[in-house]
């Protein structure tokens, strides 16, 4: 498994049609692609494309200033809804990457 940055990782949030959909959580990048409907341009999920997304998606957020991978402060609950999502992440697509 190869290493990504944020910044290569950003190349890969939807807006390039050639081009897989990434999303990192807890430092993990899957690719998403094949959930392109979610992830993709116009997608109910399209901000976390390209991004590390674990802080939005503990506190079931879509404001910018959540997605990142900043696990400060979450509450156990915010981690156990965090590690439901990486559970589904895990199970539904393939890891390409870790970031770094």
């Amino acid at each position: 498994m190869g290493e990504m940055t944020a910044d290569q990782l950003r190349a890969y949030d939807g807006s390039d049609p050639g081009k897989p959909i990434y999303l990192a959580v807890k430092g993990t990048v899957y690719d998403v692609t094949s959930g392109k409907s979610f992830y993709g341009p116009g997608g109910a999920y399209c901000m976390f494309s390209g991004r590390e997304a674990s802080r939005a998606l503990a506190k079931m957020s879509k404001e910018e200033s959540d997605v990142n991978g900043d696990l400060d402060g979450l509450s156990e609950k915010e981690l156990g809804v965090l590690a439901d999502w990486e559970k589904k992440f895990q199970v539904k697509y393939p890891v390409v990457a870790r970031l770094v």
